[in-house]
């Protein structure tokens, strides 16, 4: 892998991380048309630079985290069903599902529940008064949600969004929850995959996973900010299409590339 592709991945991390489109669907289409070879150092890569996205989570919402120790009892009980589930299944998910058909259909799929849950979402008031007063049973069931987005393509955003929404969070909450959701969430999936990984990094490799974790961690502090802008003024729904729309188009260009 050379420096431009390294930036691209890192760009497409920082941008796609935070938002409901799946940033590993994306991440897998993108190194299949660069013609990537996924080696043991680029699958390293393609993890640690999450960490850089992470980061820039932790410093925009740090008061949130600072409130109290009310909301990390419900960031853990959230976590727990990805944690069981992720333990016990990532091993076959990653060996039989990282590929860009299974990608592709569910790019178009999640674009299609966006689409639904946006017009649910329209009018919806909060039953929650703040974040933190989140019961333990709507934490639980959001995190329950966000274990289907283990599948590539899902999209761990839009699983823990909709599953916000569907457990009485208004769709600035639901945005919330997801974004803090996401870093013991990431830290722990980021975590297990480099304890499992035993390879020596060159000088070159060192420079790479640098520039990336700096790349990820300034394009994901720009999307989250337009991306909550966005969904304020105009829900989701274009997130929506925009799923489909390349989803269909990437499974255009797997069906060339196959025949």
């Amino acid at each position: 892998m050379n420096i431009i592709q390294s930036i691209v991945l890192s760009i497409i991390e920082g941008l796609t991380e935070f938002l409901p489109i799946s940033s590993t669907g994306h991440m897998i289409l993108a190194s299949s048309i660069m013609n990537i070879p996924e080696d043991a150092f680029v699958k390293t890569f393609e993890i640690s630079i999450q960490i850089g996205a992470i980061m820039a989570i932790v410093l925009l919402y740090a008061k949130r985290f600072l409130q109290g120790i009310s909301i990390y009892l419900k960031l853990t009980i959230a976590f727990i069903p990805t944690g069981i589930i992720g333990f016990l299944a990532y091993p076959y998910i990653k060996a039989y599902l990282f590929n860009p058909i299974v990608v592709t259909i569910s790019l178009i799929l999640g674009g299609i529940v966006l689409i639904l849950i946006d017009k649910k979402v329209a009018g919806q008031q909060s039953k929650t008064e703040a974040l933190e007063s989140i019961s333990y049973k709507n934490a639980f069931f959001i995190g329950l949600f966000q274990s289907v987005s283990m599948i590539p393509g899902v999209s761990r955003a839009a699983a823990t969004i909709v599953g916000g929404i569907f457990n009485g969070l208004d769709k600035k909450q639901a945005i919330e929850f997801s974004f803090l959701l996401a870093v013991p969430t990431m830290f722990a999936a980021t975590g297990y995959d480099l304890y499992k990984t035993s390879i020596e990094f060159s000088g070159h490799e060192i420079f790479l996973l640098s520039l990336g974790l700096a790349v990820a961690f300034i394009t994901a502090w720009i999307a989250v900010k337009v991306f909550v802008r966005i969904v304020q003024n105009y829900g989701f729904k274009y997130f929506g299409y925009y799923r489909i729309i390349i989803g269909i188009l990437f499974l255009l260009l797997v069906k060339q590339t196959v025949s």
